[in-house]
């Protein structure tokens, strides 16, 4: 995990807001996931803030993007916001 990467994870009314924060890389994305996995059980939307993320690594994209299909059982409802929405999000969309 990139030394400086913290999640923040808020619960909203209806779901779960994780703001991410420092740079993500591989590890950060392994991260983000078994916390959404971990908090996610009960959520109908989540939504992840990339808004204050530094610099999004080509790898912490493609981990990320390839393991969320780990959290196909989950009946939520994923969307990004901030500006390094489209580097993280699948396909460059920002609602999965």
């Amino acid at each position: 995990m990139a030394s400086n990467f913290r999640i923040q994870a808020l619960r909203r009314r209806n779901g779960i807001e994780f703001r991410l924060q420092g740079d993500f890389d591989g590890s950060s994305a392994c991260e983000l996931l078994n916390a959404m996995e971990d908090k996610c059980t009960s959520a109908a939307r989540v939504i992840v803030d990339t808004s204050r993320l530094g610099q999004v690594y080509p790898f912490g994209r493609e981990t990320f993007c390839n393991r969320l299909y780990l959290l196909k059982h989950l009946p939520i409802r994923l969307a990004f916001t901030g500006d390094k929405a489209g580097w993280i999000a699948p396909e460059h969309n920002r609602f999965f």
